[in-house]
């Protein structure tokens, strides 16, 4: 049986998480991206864009979510040694916490990371050999 969670009869309260992701990219790719030099366009700018286009529709996408009010999301997007991570941190007032949320914006950050360099991620064979998106998790959690 499928069923969504009763939360009706939770107080609303204030709510935090916070997610992280990272996406192994080639030194060239890195340095292109850090140079604005990527065909698609800022690469930082659109994935930003996309995490939060990502936390305002999670429960569109992931069925057994509950519609709840974001108050507020901020995503750093940091360029690390073999590729960048990605931090996702959403804040709600409601009746359940907004984890999915923030891995919403981490996954759709980093998916939107991929398409932006894809052409320059590709080895001679049309394969990604290299790219791989990986340490999806929940940092943080706070109700309060």
């Amino acid at each position: 049986m499928v069923h969504m969670v009763e939360i009706g009869q939770k107080k609303a309260v204030s709510r935090l998480a916070r997610a992280s992701g990272f996406i192994r990219l080639k030194e060239e790719t890195i340095r292109r991206i850090e140079a604005k030099d990527v065909p698609k366009g800022d690469v930082f700018a659109v994935a930003q864009t996309a995490a939060i286009m990502a936390v305002k529709r999670t429960t569109e996408l992931i069925p057994l979510t509950h519609p709840i009010p974001i108050t507020g999301v901020d995503v750093d997007l940091k360029i690390e040694d073999k590729g960048i991570r990605v931090e996702v941190e959403v804040r709600s007032t409601g009746q359940t916490g907004v984890e999915m949320e923030a891995l919403a914006g981490v996954t759709g950050a980093l998916l939107t990371v991929w398409d932006m360099v894809k052409g320059l991620e590709k080895d001679e064979s049309g394969q990604y050999p290299n790219t791989c998106i990986e340490e999806i998790r929940v940092l943080k959690k706070v109700k309060s």
